[in-house]
């Protein structure tokens, strides 16, 4: 089963780092994607439309079916693509994305990133002084690698203001994994997101904060492989019942 992973606002690919490596030497192919406006795609305008689309791809070129992971605004694209392309997930983890994006909550956060906008450095001093308050040196390192989209935070707010989070979960048929860092801000409504799951479970990391992939790369990296053997089991049962029962008509 391989792993499409989505990283959050103002990050890229890079932050999944940690989790691609363990992947790989265990035998699973993963592909960590670039968002529009973000990484390799700074420049190209964010929509969750194209956002979804590129996930899309990303599955389409690994055979057709995967396992999906998002963390923040990942999160909210990987519910989103799964409601709408479930043929396409096998197993879903939404990480650290367990509030709804509210519009005042949005007109709060985009006042502010007008306000850093305006810094003659475009804030990139202050995103930094966070980063290396926040993250361990390796997350920190891992996360930088591909460059920080500090002009995407407005565009990206704009698009969450029609983000449905709730109605998407409980229209994805494939299991759900909610995984939020004890310390999380984001998962003030982690019990109406379990609840709007159709097969959900819920999964909180001890002394782990929003970005909890790589806060605490090795818990969330465990709960990942747990997951997918889980999934991949699953699959192995409904396979042997559907053979078995062709069997019994033959």
């Amino acid at each position: 089963m391989p792993v499409v992973l989505v990283h959050g606002l103002r990050t890229s690919r890079t932050m999944w780092r940690a989790q691609v490596e363990a992947l790989e030497r265990v035998g699973r192919r993963a592909v960590a994607v670039d968002l529009p406006g973000h990484g390799t795609r700074i420049g190209e305008p964010f929509t969750l439309d194209a956002a979804v689309g590129t996930v899309a791809d990303a599955i389409d070129e690994l055979g057709g079916r995967a396992f999906v992971v998002g963390l923040s605004l990942g999160g909210y694209v990987a519910i989103r693509h799964a409601a709408r392309h479930p043929q396409q997930v096998a197993g879903l983890i939404a990480a650290s994305c367990s509030t709804r994006p509210h519009r005042v909550l949005l007109a709060g956060w985009s006042f502010g990133a007008r306000g850093i906008a305006r810094l003659s450095d475009r804030g990139a001093r202050l995103n930094q002084f966070f980063v290396d308050l926040a993250l361990p040196p390796v997350g920190a390192a891992d996360v930088g690698a591909g460059g920080f989209a500090l002009d995407a935070t407005n565009e990206v707010l704009a698009e969450m203001s029609i983000a449905t989070p709730l109605a998407d979960l409980a229209r994805v048929e494939a299991p759900v994994w909610l995984v939020n860092g004890a310390f999380d801000h984001f998962r003030g409504e982690e019990r109406q997101f379990l609840a709007a799951c159709r097969d959900g479970r819920l999964v909180v990391v001890p002394r782990a904060t929003h970005l909890v992939s790589l806060v605490q790369p090795a818990r969330f990296t465990r709960v990942l492989l747990e997951a997918l053997d889980e999934v991949e089991a699953r699959s192995q049962a409904v396979a042997a019942s559907t053979d078995a029962g062709g069997r019994r008509q033959g």
